[in-house]
């Protein structure tokens, strides 16, 4: 699995990248078909005093991608959001790819 971050706007810290790429590491326990996963954690608003965090995830497989994006006041809560609407996607494809 290609894992690729990109910041825009700012840039990570280490911890930041730490905690992304960890729990980017259990998405192989819900598809062993991983080709490349996507990262981009954007700074929206920030002309404002008030800055949004984005977390965008994108994950290529055979045949499929998909895509997710979340917006909160910290990364680490956009990037779970994120995560878990992704899993959510990754099951409903399996499941439907075993009922027929």
């Amino acid at each position: 699995m290609n894992v690729q971050i990109q910041t825009h706007h700012f840039d990570a810290d280490q911890k930041l990248i730490d905690y992304v790429e960890r729990r980017l590491d259990k998405l192989n326990t819900f598809h062993d078909r991983i080709i490349k996963v996507d990262v981009y954690l954007k700074l929206d608003n920030v002309v404002h005093t008030i800055k949004d965090k984005v977390a965008e995830i994108r994950v290529h497989v055979p045949k499929a991608d998909f895509f997710v994006k979340s917006t909160s006041k910290s990364f680490e809560a956009s990037f779970d959001e994120a995560f878990e609407s992704l899993v959510n996607q990754i099951k409903r494809k399996k499941q439907k790819q075993l009922a027929v």
